[in-house]
């Protein structure tokens, strides 16, 4: 509810629930008053189908109005119960023209009490988002969560856009280009991180 805050009046938003299956729990609409009744009658279940609501997710942003796309994710990360395998998770994300960012939950849980699933959650969350540009907030605690939610809302809002205008973008080949940026900031200013997707697909015609 925090990340609504941060939105504009043109914006559009969906909703995808998952537990042991991803559903479509709500399709594109202004209404943010609509998907907070929905999100509190979403109710937990015992599976995670993460890849699964990601591709669904993702699915769904094809009908998508607005040129800036985002997904924002809300778990920790553990898939145990999705048909979509990881490597096909790979492709729709650099595929798709849409930024994805996660708040990975860490639970205290001992080492010896987590799952496979649950220990290599936060790597899977964060290979996902760094594809796209995005990123992976760890919440340890849940007071946390709408201070990051408004920094995600924020990031969105402030993105630059940077432009190759090197002729190999004029070869339709439909092949994976890989992106490296770099920042040369300018002295007095504090540490910057830059975020950038990692390449994208030349347009095959």
């Amino acid at each position: 509810m925090e990340f609504f805050k941060t939105a504009n009046p043109q914006d559009e938003f969906f909703l995808v629930s998952f537990n042991e299956r991803a559903e479509l729990t709500s399709t594109f609409t202004n209404s943010v008053e609509d998907l907070q009744s929905r999100m509190m009658l979403t109710s937990p279940g015992a599976g995670t189908a993460l890849l699964d609501a990601i591709y669904l997710g993702l699915s769904q942003m094809r009908g998508a109005h607005n040129a800036k796309r985002a997904l924002l994710i809300l778990s920790d990360g553990g898939d145990n119960h999705a048909g979509t395998t990881r490597t096909i998770s790979r492709r729709l994300v650099r595929e798709a023209d849409t930024q994805l960012y996660a708040t990975a939950f860490l639970t205290r849980l001992e080492i010896v009490g987590r799952t496979p699933e649950e220990l290599h959650g936060p790597s899977l969350l964060s290979e996902i988002t760094e594809l796209t540009g995005g990123r992976v907030f760890a919440v340890e605690h849940l007071n946390d969560l709408p201070d990051i939610a408004s920094k995600i809302g924020m990031e969105l809002r402030t993105s630059i856009c940077v432009w190759d205008t090197d002729q190999a973008i004029h070869v339709h080949d439909a092949r994976w280009r890989k992106i490296k940026v770099k920042l040369r900031p300018p002295k007095g200013l504090p540490p910057l991180s830059v975020y950038s997707k990692t390449g994208y697909y030349a347009p095959a015609h």
